[in-house]
C-alpha cells in the first residue's frame, strides 16, 4: 500500500492587527517582562486606594455635604429652623418686641444707644502704603480679614501713638457711624441687632434711635478734642427730643459706654471751653433714664491683668499650652508682646483700673466678697436670702475664706498666707536696672524692655498687692502708659466734692470722685448679669528669661485643693459672682449704696434700681446664645432684659418694673463697704 502524502498548502496570511490587538500584545509583553517583585506589589496593594485617593475622596465628600446643605437651608421655608428648634425644645416664647406689642404698648421716648469698648467698628480713613485698598474698610469689626492677611500692618494701623494718645503720624481711623457701628461685632455675632429689632415691633425707626458712636481706644475727652463727638451726642439728643413732642431720651451704655455716658452727663453741663455748656439743668430736660447694662462703675480686675501682662484667664490657659506661639519669637509672631505694644497706647483702658482701692475692694486680710460661694450650684440649694431696699439679707452659707483682696499674688503661698506671715520688700523706689534686649526689640517694644532683672525681681519680692497698690505697681512697670491716663483719668475717692479740684474733667467718670447731675426726675439702672464666675484676683509667677519677653504671667499651676473646697481658684484667678466680665461689685454697688437715696455722690436723690439677671445658658445648639444669659455681651439679647428695657422706653418707671430685682449678696457686700456718704 503506498504512502500517500498531502502536500501542505499555502499558509493564511496573518490576520490584520486592530487597535485592540495591539493594546492586548502590548499588556502580554508587560505581563511577561514584569518582575517578580513588581508582581509581588501589585498583590500586596490589592487594587487598594492610596493616601492621596483617599484624602482627595474625603474632599469630596466634604465639600459635596456641605453644598448639599447649603442647597437645603436656601431652599428650605424660612419657618422651617423654627419648627425644628420647637420640635426638640417645645414652643418658642414670643419675642419681648412683639409680645409687647400684642400687648399695646407702642415707641414714646427717644433711644440712644451707647457701645462699649471693642464692640464698635472702626474704619480706615488715611493709612501707610501696606494698608493700600482698605480705604473705609472695616479695621476693627467685622470678618477682620486684614488681622491674617497683614498683621503687623494691623497693629501697626490699630495703635495710637504712644506720647499724645491720638492719632500716629499718617494714619487717621475713624469710628462707623449709625446703627451699623455696633448691632454687629462680626457676621452672625450680634451686640445690639436684638435689641434694636425688638424696640422696631413697637414702632421704633432710625429718627428714634440713635447709636452714639466713639472711638473707644482714646480718652474720654480726646473724643471731643479730635472728633467733637461729646458735642456731636450733645446734639443729636437735642433734635430728638426736639422732634418728639418734648418727650426725654432713654439711653442705654453697655460695658465701658457707661463710663463713658457717665463722663458726658459732667462734661455736657460743664462751663466752656472744657464742658459743653449746657447749664446745670441739661440732663433734667432732656433724659428720662439710663439704663446701664453690664456697666463697670468700679473698674474690672481684668483690666489689671490685661494691662500687667496682656492676659486674662483665657489667654493664660493658652499661654501655658501653647507657649512657643504667644510668648517666643516663632515665625516672628510675638503675638502677646504686639497685643501689648497696641493696647497700651489704648487710653480708654485706664479708664476700668479698679477704682475705690481698698476701701472698696478689700486689703490684705479682708474683702466684701468674704465667705462666696464658688460652686453657683451649691450657693443656691444651701443658701436663701431676702434682699429689700435697705439692704436687709438674711444670712446664707458660708465658706473657706478667700483673700479677694489681694488683687495679684506672686505665688499661691502668698495669697493664702496670713498677712502676718508675708514679707515685703518695696518696690517703689527700686533700681530698674537695664534690659540689653531693649536694642533688639524695636518692633515689639513695650515699657518692660526699659526695665532690668533689678526691676522685675523688685516687682516679684513685693508679693501682693491689692487695689490701693495696684495703681502705684503700673507706674513702675508702665511710667508712660501711666503718665497719660493720669492727665485723663483718676482712681481715688473724693474727700470733699465741692472742692474745685474735681471740676477737672479726668474726675468725671469715676462715680466715687464726682456728683450726679441735678435732675431728681431722672432714674438710673444699673442691669448686669449674675451667676457666672468672674475673674477677681490672680496668681502669678516670673517668666522664664528669653528676648523681648513679658517678664510676668498668670501662674495656671494654681488650683484650689480638694480641702480648700469654695476657695474658688482655678487656673491662677480666683473667681467672684458676676457676668464673666464684671464682678457684681462694680456693677452694682453704686446704685445699691453709692446712689441710693440722697447721697453726697447723688445730692438731688436720682432713684436707682439694681436689676440683676440670673444666667441660665442655651440648653442646646438650637438656641444659639441664648435667650437667658446673664454673660456680659450675650446679656445683650436676654429676653427679659429686653422686655424691661422696651417698658421704659413706651414710658414706665422702675416701680413699676417691680423695683429691684436681685439674686446677689449685692446688698450684703456693700454693707460691708466703709465708705463715707
Amino acid at each position: 500500500m503506498s504512502m500517500l502524502r498531502r502536500r501542505k498548502g499555502p499558509e493564511p496570511p496573518p490576520p490584520e492587527k486592530t487597535h485592540e490587538n495591539e493594546i492586548e500584545d502590548d499588556n502580554d509583553n508587560k505581563k511577561k517582562n514584569k518582575s517578580p517583585s513588581t508582581e509581588e506589589s501589585t498583590k500586596k496593594r490589592g487594587g487598594r486606594f492610596s493616601c492621596v485617593d483617599n484624602c482627595c475622596w474625603f474632599i469630596g465628600c466634604v465639600c459635596s455635604i456641605w453644598w448639599l446643605l447649603l442647597f437645603s437651608y436656601n431652599a428650605m421655608p424660612a419657618s422651617f429652623p423654627q419648627y425644628v428648634t420647637e420640635a426638640i425644645t417645645g414652643p418658642l416664647p414670643d419675642p419681648p418686641g412683639l409680645k409687647l406689642h400684642k400687648e399695646g404698648l407702642i415707641a414714646k421716648h427717644p433711644v440712644v444707644f451707647v457701645p462699649g469698648i471693642v464692640t464698635g467698628g472702626l474704619e480706615l480713613w488715611e493709612g501707610k502704603s501696606c494698608a493700600d485698598g482698605l480705604f473705609r474698610k472695616r479695621l476693627w469689626g467685622g470678618t477682620f480679614g486684614e488681622v491674617y492677611k497683614r498683621p503687623l500692618c494691623w497693629v501697626e494701623h490699630m495703635s495710637l501713638n504712644n506720647e499724645t494718645g491720638l492719632d500716629p503720624d499718617g494714619i487717621r481711623v475713624r469710628p462707623v457711624t449709625g446703627l451699623v457701628a455696633a448691632d454687629y461685632f462680626a457676621p452672625g455675632y450680634f451686640v445690639w441687632a436684638v435689641l434694636i429689632a425688638n424696640l422696631a415691633r413697637i414702632g421704633y425707626e432710625e429718627k428714634t434711635m440713635y447709636m452714639a458712636a466713639y472711638d473707644w481706644r482714646i480718652s474720654f475727652q480726646n473724643t471731643e478734642v479730635r472728633d467733637q463727638t461729646l458735642s456731636r451726642i450733645k446734639s443729636n439728643i437735642e433734635v430728638m427730643v426736639a422732634t418728639n413732642g418734648g418727650k426725654k431720651v432713654v439711653v442705654i451704655p453697655h460695658s465701658m459706654g457707661v463710663l463713658y455716658f457717665l463722663h458726658f452727663m459732667k462734661w455736657v453741663e460743664a462751663p466752656a471751653p472744657m464742658g459743653g455748656g449746657g447749664g446745670s439743668d441739661w440732663c433734667a430736660k432732656h433724659i428720662k433714664a439710663v439704663m446701664n447694662i453690664g456697666g463697670p462703675f468700679l473698674g474690672v480686675p481684668k483690666a489689671v491683668s490685661g494691662l500687667f501682662s496682656s492676659e486674662a484667664k483665657d489667654v493664660a490657659v493658652a499661654r501655658a499650652i501653647a507657649p512657643g506661639v504667644l510668648d517666643k519669637d516663632l515665625f516672628r509672631l510675638q503675638t502677646l508682646q504686639h497685643v501689648m505694644r497696641m493696647t497700651r497706647t489704648w487710653d480708654s483702658t485706664m479708664s476700668m483700673i479698679p477704682k475705690g482701692g481698698d476701701t472698696i475692694w478689700g486689703g490684705l486680710d479682708w474683702s466684701p466678697e468674704e465667705g462666696n460661694v464658688c460652686n453657683l450650684k451649691k450657693r443656691k440649694s444651701n443658701s436663701s436670702q431676702v434682699v429689700d431696699q435697705n439692704g436687709t439679707v438674711a444670712e446664707g452659707c458660708t465658706t473657706k475664706k478667700a483673700h479677694y483682696g489681694r488683687m495679684v499674688s506672686f505665688g499661691k503661698d502668698v495669697a493664702d498666707a496670713p498677712p502676718s506671715a508675708i514679707e515685703r520688700i518695696d518696690f517703689r523706689d527700686a533700681f530698674k536696672g537695664h534690659n540689653l534686649a531693649n536694642s533688639t526689640c524695636d518692633d515689639v517694644w513695650t515699657e518692660y524692655h526699659d526695665m532690668g532683672f533689678a526691676g522685675i525681681k523688685a516687682v516679684a519680692d513685693y508679693k501682693v498687692y491689692t487695689a490701693g497698690s495696684i495703681i502705684d505697681l503700673l507706674h513702675f512697670v508702665a511710667p508712660k502708659m501711666m503718665k497719660r491716663g493720669d492727665a485723663h483719668f483718676s482712681h481715688g475717692i473724693a474727700e470733699n466734692l465741692d472742692d474745685p479740684l474735681y471740676d477737672h474733667y479726668k474726675y468725671w467718670s469715676n462715680p466715687l470722685e464726682t456728683k450726679l447731675p441735678n435732675a431728681p426726675d431722672m432714674e438710673i439702672f444699673s442691669m448686669y448679669g449674675v451667676g457666672i464666675p468672674t475673674e477677681r484676683s490672680y496668681v502669678y509667677k516670673l517668666t522664664p528669661t528669653s528676648e523681648c519677653y513679658i517678664p510676668f504671667q498668670i501662674d495656671t499651676s494654681a488650683e484650689s485643693g480638694k480641702e480648700e473646697e469654695g476657695s474658688c481658684l482655678k487656673g491662677g484667678v480666683y473667681t467672684a459672682d458676676g457676668d464673666e466680665t464684671v464682678p457684681v461689685l462694680s456693677a452694682g454697688y453704686m446704685c445699691a449704696k453709692g446712689w441710693r437715696g440722697k447721697t453726697r455722690f447723688n445730692p438731688s436723690g436720682i432713684k436707682t434700681y439694681n436689676r440683676e439677671y440670673d444666667h441660665a445658658p442655651p440648653s442646646n445648639l438650637l438656641e444659639g446664645r441664648g435667650t437667658q444669659s446673664g454673660a456680659h455681651v450675650d446679656i445683650m439679647g436676654n429676653f427679659a432684659l429686653i422686655e424691661d428695657v422696651i417698658r421704659v422706653a413706651a414710658g414706665a418707671t422702675g416701680e413699676e418694673l417691680g423695683g429691684d430685682q436681685v439674686h446677689s449678696d449685692i446688698f450684703k457686700w456693700s454693707e460691708k463697704i466703709k465708705l463715707k456718704l
